[in-house]
């Protein structure tokens, strides 16, 4: 009985460190429904994932924000496409309220998309459009800003901002009998 115990509590410490190699998991797109308990959120290949919301899962809202609201000496993450001739342009623009895993990087795994994560050293408005300049170390970035492009600062948010058509970016973790419970969502006005 005792062996048949202790191979009982290797196999659930195996499966424990299993569940944590893996990390937090990421999920992006729309949502679908919420019942006050789970979130229903559409991907943009059309996929749905059920996320269960916990006590402790924190809400952050993406409040729009003006362009000309944001200094140089503001941190921002801007999500951008790279165009034909090398240019970047934003899709998102956040202002976070510190400095955040700075850099310039690849984004999603694409070579076409970029996340840069920087503070802002210039603001430019000018005829052919609007552009920002963002320094980290070892490199900066110049992004032209689109009128279609997100602006946004992020704030505390709340359980009433979690409706259908909503834009969501969370991490969320395995939960005991295969279920996702969300850490945190990122979540803007619906579209």
């Amino acid at each position: 009985m005792r062996k048949l115990l202790i191979v009982a509590a290797c196999g659930a410490l195996a499966l424990a460190a299993a569940a944590a190699a893996q990390g937090p998991l990421r999920v992006r797109g729309v949502i679908g429904a919420f019942d006050g308990k789970t979130l229903a959120v559409s991907s943009s290949d059309g996929r749905s994932t059920s996320v269960e919301l916990a006590e402790a899962t924190e809400i952050v809202y993406a409040r729009p924000l003006a362009l000309a609201e944001i200094k140089p000496g503001d941190f921002l993450g801007v999500t951008s496409m790279r165009r034909e001739d090398g240019a970047l342009v934003a899709l998102e623009v956040r202002r976070f309220p510190k400095p955040l895993n700075p850099g310039h990087r690849p984004f999603d795994g694409r070579s076409d998309q970029t996340m840069t994560n920087a503070t802002v050293s210039a603001v430019v408005t000018a005829t052919a459009g609007r552009e920002l300049t963002l320094t980290y170390e070892g490199g900066s970035q110049r992004i032209v800003v689109p009128e279609s492009a997100s602006v946004s600062t992020l704030v505390p948010g709340n359980r009433s901002q979690l409706v259908p058509g909503a834009p969501v970016n969370l991490t969320a973790e395995a939960a005991p009998g295969s279920g996702l419970v969300a850490r945190r969502i990122q979540v803007g006005p619906p579209r």
